[in-house]
């Protein structure tokens, strides 16, 4: 047993959840239903289980501390939404799987529980340095620690393994029956390594005269009504922007080369390079080592670094050598001629100096400050900063300088932004900018009269492809009628064009990757012509010129291998399905809106606390 559950950790986890659910279990005192007594009340039911509130927070906390923690710049409201609803559904999954295990009697015993504390550590345990012996995980280290471990942590473990085991047994039940059978290991195994060649020939039908085809006017209609979702058109705002990118100005590259030429001085003078690289070098990957980058070959690094390399005078100082990363003082220790060489170095990055900092964030302050007496563009004259009037996307909305505007683009599209409003001052990755609502068009949809040239070259182009579909019929009648490829192609004034050897699962040149005219190379014979292939919007003949098996004897010496990592795709597909089923059979009621809504200014009661 003990071996089938680290086997399948990773979807164990994936089932219990255990991101929030440990600390669910442990810290905030909940049963495996998810009650609990405290909180501020419920926010929904599944199946008739309450969802608490301190669930939810519980993992909306654990959620957001999490990508917090992946990303440098605040976490926004859109994204912020995202995880509201994120940490929903693992409440939701978590409550429905303690609800199956219940439904199926699936329990632990405690012998379950002894053995596999003594053998299988939680995720996390094994990495733990207190349990490393020359960087290995050390069973007897952690067999010692559980000999004299507190009881309060045996029954923080205790309770850990009453959760994950009967998890673990629900899922080898979900999983059953999952197998794969020798042929379909070998028809992966052949798609991916049989190969073909083939010359063939493409009828383009782009290089047909549009006047080759004709389209009539009830037929545009037809296509309209039809299709009419494929004209949507999504919200769209006009907008003044203001932005403060946070690169480094001209002043501030100029204060790095100063940095840069005062510690090639000091170097030069007899400072210590590994002191100096350790206390200034941005460089982790060798900052600890004094600045060492090891023996690398000539080609291996940035081009001006690496010509600065090999060129240098050995253990001489030099620099500042300019790459994308920044300013490089450099040494090189050793050489082997053009071949290779040792080096350090010490990197100054183009950064903005606290002055410019300061700067930037004062006029960020004065750019809202201003914004909320007066038109952006004023407001942007009176700091001499430059605004641009454009218009942006609901779904994705950009700004030059700035980037992605994911709050901006927000606050621009919701229903209380109104014309002539200046937004605060946000921030992401790449700058400070404020965003002024000239106008909102809503989504809807193209007119016929929009749509119409974009209808014509769709119905243009299907027409074509009949038209190329039939020359190539043509091509195909004279070559059975004992005529060569080329010959046939050449007197249409068309190439035949060579391919392969390639796989099924290839990406062939001039074909494409896994369609109809891949496909036909490996299901005609060698020295056949095929019939015409449509496919990628085009129209191909192909005739095989060669073809390579598959290699029977190299399949059976790793097909034991292959039906693990299969059979373990087909268990995550199968999990998933489940998990799906399991919802989608579920009643669920969030109620979170209601619960949780802010309450108005004037009301009496208090609120609900904010989450941080």
């Amino acid at each position: 047993m003990m071996r089938q559950m680290r086997e399948n950790t990773k979807w164990i986890m994936l089932l219990a959840l255990l991101a929030f659910g440990g600390l669910m279990f442990f810290e905030w005192g909940m049963d495996i239903t998810g009650q609990t007594s405290g909180g501020f009340g419920e926010i929904g039911h599944v199946n008739g289980s309450p969802v608490t509130y301190d669930q939810y927070m519980a993992a909306y906390r654990n959620i957001y501390d999490a990508v917090q923690a992946s990303q440098e710049e605040p976490v926004t409201n859109a994204q912020n939404r995202e995880l509201e609803d994120q940490a929903w559904e693992e409440v939701v999954n978590s409550i429905l799987v303690a609800q199956e295990l219940r439904r199926r009697g699936i329990v632990v015993t405690d012998d379950e529980v002894v053995a596999a504390a003594r053998s299988s550590p939680p995720p996390g345990l094994e990495s733990n340095a207190a349990f490393l012996t020359d960087g290995q995980f050390d069973m007897t280290k952690y067999q010692r620690f559980l000999a004299t471990a507190s009881s309060e942590i045996l029954l923080q473990f205790e309770a850990y393994y009453r959760d994950v085991i009967p998890r673990g047994k629900l899922l080898r039940q979900v999983e059953r029956g999952v197998h794969v059978s020798d042929a379909e290991l070998w028809r992966d195994y052949r798609d991916a390594n049989e190969k073909s060649s083939v010359r063939y020939v493409a009828f383009d039908p782009l290089l047909l005269a549009d006047d080759q085809v004709e389209i009539a006017d009830d037929e545009v209609a037809r296509h309209y009504a039809e299709n009419r979702e494929d004209f949507a058109t999504p919200a769209t705002a006009q907008i003044v922007s203001v932005a403060l990118p946070k690169t480094p100005t001209p002043e501030d590259t100029a204060a790095a080369f100063e940095r840069a030429s005062g510690l090639l001085e000091a170097l030069r003078g007899g400072a210590d390079f590994g002191e100096t690289a350790q206390r200034e070098s941005d460089d982790p990957g060798s900052a600890e080592a004094g600045g060492d980058l090891g023996v690398f070959p000539k080609g291996r690094m940035t081009g001006p670094f690496d010509s600065a390399v090999f060129a240098a005078r050995l253990n001489r100082v030099v620099g500042p050598v300019k790459t994308d990363f920044g300013l490089h003082v450099l040494e090189v220790t050793e050489r082997w001629g053009q071949d290779s060489a040792r080096a350090r170095h010490v990197l100054l990055p183009f950064e903005r100096t606290d002055e410019s900092e300061i700067a930037m964030l004062g006029a960020a302050d004065s750019l809202e400050a201003l914004g909320e007496t007066m038109p952006l563009g004023e407001a942007a004259a009176a700091l001499a900063l430059s605004a641009d009037t454009l218009e942006i996307i609901e779904a994705r909305p950009l700004v030059p300088e700035a980037g992605p505007i994911a709050e901006g683009g927000e606050w621009a599209f919701e229903p209380e932004t109104a014309p002539g409003d200046v937004s605060p001052v946000f921030e992401n990755r790449a700058s400070f900018y404020s965003i002024e609502l000239i106008s909102v068009d809503p989504a809807g949809y193209m007119t016929a009269e929009e749509a119409e040239t974009a209808i014509r070259q769709t119905l243009g182009l299907r027409k074509k492809l009949a038209v190329a579909a039939e020359e190539a019929r043509l091509v195909v009648e004279q070559v059975r009628g004992g005529r060569s490829l080329a010959e046939a192609a050449a007197e249409a004034g068309l190439e035949v064009r060579d391919a392969g050897p390639f796989t099924r699962n290839d990406f062939v040149p001039g074909l494409g990757y896994r369609n109809a005219a891949v496909g036909t190379a490996f299901g005609i014979g060698v020295d056949d012509v095929s019939d015409p292939v449509e496919s990628n919007q085009n129209v191909f003949l192909l005739e095989r010129t060669g073809s390579e098996a598959a290699d029977s004897a190299a399949w059976v010496a790793q097909v034991e291998a292959q039906r693990l990592q299969t059979v373990a795709g087909l268990r995550n597909s199968r999990l998933d399905q489940w998990l799906v089923a399991l919802r989608e059979a579920a009643e669920v009621v969030d109620r979170r809106e209601e619960v949780l809504a802010a309450p108005d200014e004037d009301a009496s009661s208090p609120g609900l606390p904010p989450v941080f």
